[in-house]
């Protein structure tokens, strides 16, 4: 892709694609931001090939696909504006943590290291995956039951099936359990360097209704970062659960990323 702009690095989460960025790389770009959204290590170029090889996307934690990011990064000609959803969000704080990109927004970012509230949502959630230890090393798949509690709660039942049927691919167990277990592995994998102060800007996005990363972990990421001068501000949007950056209302969130980018000067 020709650099037509500053460059943006949209990083999913779990169970989704990375062609569920498509219509905010089409904005940005419009924008005048040259955007990329490369998958997960092991992520097929399509949602049904990550379907149909759900062992390529196993095993993989969080530090291996940091540097997996690390090499896509380096391959581009200016550093990047980071952009994640959900365990995307917490790969850009750390990235962002290491100085990988000049920017960051993190939306409905999954707990890092430090991050005590554990609300009962969210462990519903995350329990297809942590109620097995063995899926720590194998690829699992949500049903559409199981998405609309964690994704779909806060839109119709139809919009999040199809959702579902649009975006939804096998996710690997290891960043689960290691974010499950962060604050008892003094060398978590989710560790952030909240401290650093030559950081750029960062933008942590919740939403209200969100089973699966609930406000309360969001508020608290924003405490780990009290001891840093970078600028780190929080906006919510009261009425959107874990699907705000691919159901019907996802220009809105958008917008809030592109004006806090501007507002920076970025």
């Amino acid at each position: 892709m020709a650099v037509s702009g500053r460059s943006v690095v949209f990083v999913h989460g779990l169970w989704l694609h990375a062609s569920s960025w498509r219509p905010w790389v089409e904005k940005f770009a419009a924008a005048g931001y040259s955007p990329v959204a490369p998958g997960w290590p092991g992520e097929a170029e399509t949602v049904q090939g990550s379907r149909d090889n759900p062992d390529a996307i196993a095993g993989h934690g969080i530090d291996e696909v940091v540097e997996h990011y690390r090499a896509i990064i380096d391959t581009l000609e200016t550093r990047p504006i980071l952009i994640g959803h959900s365990f995307g969000g917490t790969l850009v704080e750390k990235m962002l943590g290491l100085n990988m990109g000049v920017a960051a927004v993190a939306i409905d970012a999954a707990p890092i290291k430090g991050v005590l509230p554990l609300p009962i949502s969210s462990l519903r959630a995350s329990f297809p995956v942590l109620k097995n230890p063995s899926n720590a090393g194998k690829a699992v798949s949500l049903t559409p039951e199981q998405f609309r509690y964690a994704f779909g709660n806060a839109i119709p039942e139809e919009e999040s099936d199809e959702l579902y049927q649009k975006w939804s691919i096998p996710a690997p167990g290891k960043p689960l359990f290691q974010a499950a277990t962060a604050n008892f592995n003094p060398h978590s994998e989710t560790a952030v360097d909240t401290e650093n102060s030559e950081r750029g800007p960062l933008l942590l996005i919740m939403g209200g209704q969100d089973h699966t990363v609930p406000e309360a972990i969001t508020k608290s990421t924003l405490k780990q970062y009290k001891h840093s001068t970078a600028v780190t501000e929080l906006r919510g949007f009261a009425d959107r659960g874990h699907s705000l950056t691919i159901d019907h209302g996802w220009v809105e969130v958008a917008a809030a990323g592109l004006e806090f980018l501007a507002r920076h000067g970025l």
